[in-house]
């Protein structure tokens, strides 16, 4: 069977079922990559520049033959890794694809289909898959947004809102927290293209919702950034505020803080000491020195409602206002079904409530 070339829908519909093969170096890999997809490089990162020095200095036939030779040895293997991926699959079908669906990926496609696999190549490549995924941060996405002062739990509430409704979790993807502190107890974070990569998957998982839950972050989230174009999206969606009293909010951030390194937390307070100023700062540092967490964050926590409170009054008011909702504690089962009684008729008219 002919290897079938896919337009980037279908390819991404079909990746969902089979192993996409990305068969750029690993370099190109590592830096960022179709999520799931699975590293299988034609060449190496030495190799590819061999070839590509060969091809720009010399001729496209020279730089065929050699890549021909580190080819060759490699085909054995790359047969049985490629029947590795697929074992269990109900057929042997492969998704291929290069960075402009060249030779690379017709080399790998060529060998699997010769082979017996049904192969599929992405029509245009990665640059392709690009294209596509700054596309989806342009598009009028329906967004909600879930805010509230740091210790709120919104990272959980969101997670019980998506029992009953599209969510999207930015901390998450990011693998970052969004203040200071963001990076403790989290996963390395992601570079800025394999974060847009995520996040447009995310984003075209629930084209046909319409709503969609955003926990309410600052365009920045670490070291990577919301795109600007989505940004403006999200800074323009409701925004549904979750207030809890400060000892709630500070009980929830010692209970998380309490367990991080010691010495980690004592480097972020360090990174904000010219916003926090020299007196918070000595006084957050001696309470933490002496193990005393609840009043190094009490000093922290008031910072951060006092930023917050300032992003608040900065916020564009969006079509519909923003809606306050009074909570006794961080209780995110609660919390959300209070919510979600204002994402019906009273959202049209929202006003302060307390429960």
């Amino acid at each position: 069977m002919p290897v079938q070339k896919l337009e980037i829908e279908p390819f991404l519909a079909l990746a969902a079922q089979h192993p996409v093969l990305d068969v750029r170096s690993p370099g190109e890999y590592l830096h960022a990559h179709i999520p799931g997809a699975h590293s299988f490089p034609l060449f190496t990162d030495d190799e590819r520049r061999v070839v590509g020095t060969a091809y720009k200095q010399e001729s496209r036939e020279q730089a065929i033959k050699i890549g021909l030779d580190y080819f060759g040895p490699k085909m054995r293997r790359m047969v049985e890794e490629a029947e590795a991926l697929t074992k269990g699959h109900s057929s042997k079908t492969v998704l291929v694809h290069c960075w402009r669906g060249g030779m690379r990926s017709a080399a790998i496609a060529w060998l699997l289909d010769l082979y017996g696999f049904k192969v599929c190549s992405l029509t245009g490549g990665y640059k392709r898959y690009r294209h596509w995924i700054l596309a989806q941060f342009t598009r009028d996405w329906p967004f909600s947004v879930v805010g509230g002062f740091t210790g709120s739990g919104k990272t959980e509430l969101l997670q019980q809102l998506a029992a009953h409704q599209a969510t999207i979790d930015l901390e998450a993807l990011a693998s970052h927290k969004g203040s200071a502190f963001g990076n403790l107890g989290m996963p390395p974070q992601p570079s800025q293209e394999m974060f847009e990569n995520k996040l447009g998957m995310a984003l075209s998982a629930q084209k046909s919702a319409t709503r969609i839950w955003l926990e309410d972050e600052s365009q920045r989230i670490g070291d990577v950034n919301i795109p600007q174009p989505l940004w403006a999206t999200i800074r323009q969606a409701p925004l549904f505020f979750v207030n809890i009293p400060f000892e709630e909010r500070l009980q929830q951030v010692v209970n998380w803080y309490g367990k991080q390194d010691k010495e980690k937390m004592l480097h972020a307070i360090v990174r904000i000491r010219k916003r926090l100023g020299p007196l918070e700062t000595k006084t957050a540092v001696n309470f933490l020195i002496e193990d005393n967490i609840t009043e190094s964050f009490r000093v922290l926590l008031k910072y951060y409602d006092k930023w917050y409170s300032k992003s608040l009054q900065s916020r564009p008011e969006p079509p519909t206002p923003h809606v306050f909702i009074d909570c006794l504690n961080v209780d995110p089962i609660r919390n959300a079904a209070e919510l979600l009684q204002y994402v019906g008729p009273q959202t049209e008219n929202p006003q302060h409530a307390e429960r």
